[in-house]
C-alpha cells in the first residue's frame, strides 16, 4: 500500500497542473518553478557542493559525507531538454551521492530551444571527458539521469563507446525518456494516473529539442541505437507514469543487446518519485536500491568513512 505521503505529493502535483492549465506559463516562469519545485524537496545535509567549469560546461559537485572520493557519478537532470538545471536537480544529486557514496557531477548541459540536438549530448560527452582527463577511473564511474536526462544517459554511454572512450562501470535510468514521439500505449493507458505527463506536452518538448533532427536519430531516441557493448544499466519506473512503455522498451531492447539490466516496476509511483526521497518514504527506499545496484556492480566503497 503506498505511503500517505504519496497522497500528498499527487495532490500537489495536480494541483501545479490544474494551475498551468488554466495559466500557462512562459518557458522562464517553467525554469523558475522546477528550481523552486526542486528547492521545496531537497536535503543537503551532509553535502558540500562546489561550482565547476567541466571542458566549458557549467556542472557543481555535490559530495556527500560517506562519499567514496574514487567512486564518481556524472549525473543528467531531467526536464524534457527544455527545462531543469543543476539547482532544480541538487536534491536529487544529493540523495544519489548519500546512497551511492559516490561524488556526483551534475552537468547543466545547454537546453532546447535555444540550444537544439545533439547539444545535449555534447555537453554529456564533454564532461565526461573532463571527468577523464582528471584522473577519474572509469570502471568506478556510474553515468545517470531521470525522464529526459534518463534518455541522455542512454545517448552518453552509446556516444561513449562510439568514441572509443573507456566506458563508465554502471548506469542509472530513472524513468527514462527514450522515444522523441511518444508512441507508447502507456500514453493512454496511464493518462488518468499521471499527473505531470501527457503525450502532447512530450511531443511538445521533442518538437522544441529536436528541430528539424530525425525523431528516430540514435542518440536522440535511444531504442533505436545500438546497445551492445553498454554497461550494466537499473531502469527504475513507477507504474502511474504515462511514459511507461518507455522504460520496457529500453529494458527490452538492451536485454536483445546483451546488456546487463536490472529493471523494476515501482507499483503506484509517480514520474521520477526519487526526487522526493527527503519526504517520501518510498523515495528513500529506491535510493536504498540504487545504492546497492552501484555496490553490486562497482564494488563496495571503501576508502569512506560512515
Amino acid at each position: 500500500m503506498a505511503s500517505p505521503e504519496l497522497n500528498d505529493i499527487l495532490q500537489m502535483l495536480k494541483d501545479r497542473a490544474q494551475a498551468g492549465a488554466a495559466n500557462p506559463p512562459t518557458l522562464a516562469e517553467k525554469r523558475a518553478g522546477a528550481e523552486a519545485g526542486g528547492k521545496a524537496f531537497e536535503d543537503l545535509s551532509g553535502i558540500t557542493t562546489e561550482a565547476v567549469d567541466a571542458n566549458g560546461v557549467p556542472s557543481e559537485w555535490v559530495v556527500a559525507t560517506n562519499a567514496d572520493p574514487n567512486r564518481t557519478m556524472l549525473y543528467l537532470h531531467g526536464g524534457g531538454y527544455v527545462i531543469g538545471s543543476i539547482v532544480s536537480h541538487r536534491g536529487l544529486a544529493a540523495s544519489l551521492s548519500k546512497s551511492a557514496r559516490a561524488r556526483v557531477l551534475s552537468v547543466d548541459y545547454r537546453l532546447a530551444p535555444e540550444h537544439k540536438f545533439p547539444a545535449a549530448v555534447d555537453d554529456a560527452i564533454a564532461s565526461y571527458r573532463w571527468l577523464l582527463d582528471s584522473g577519474v577511473d572509469p570502471a568506478n564511474t556510474v553515468i545517470g539521469g531521470d525522464s529526459a536526462g534518463g534518455g541522455l544517459a542512454v545517448a552518453a554511454l552509446v556516444a561513449i563507446k562510439e568514441a572509443g572512450l573507456p566506458m563508465p562501470g554502471a548506469g542509472i535510468c530513472l524513468s527514462p525518456w527514450v522515444d522523441m514521439e511518444a508512441l507508447g500505449e502507456s500514453y493512454v493507458t496511464r493518462a488518468a494516473l499521471d499527473p505531470m505527463l501527457t503525450r502532447e506536452g512530450i511531443q511538445a518538448f521533442a518538437k522544441e529539442y529536436l528541430g528539424d533532427a530525425d525523431p528516430k536519430s540514435p542518440l536522440a531516441s535511444p531504442i533505436y541505437a545500438d546497445l551492445s557493448g553498454l554497461p550494466p544499466l537499473i531502469i527504475q519506473v513507477g507504474t502511474s507514469e504515462a511514459i511507461y512503455d518507455d522504460a520496457t522498451w529500453l529494458r527490452d531492447h538492451a536485454m536483445r543487446a546483451g546488456v546487463d539490466v536490472t529493471f523494476e516496476a515501482w507499483e503506484d509511483m509517480v514520474h521520477v518519485w526519487q526526487r522526493y526521497a527527503s519526504k517520501l518514504p518510498e523515495a528513500q527506499l529506491a535510493m536504498d536500491r540504487l545504492g546497492e545496484f552501484v555496490n553490486e556492480k562497482l564494488g563496495s566503497a571503501v576508502t569512506s568513512a560512515d
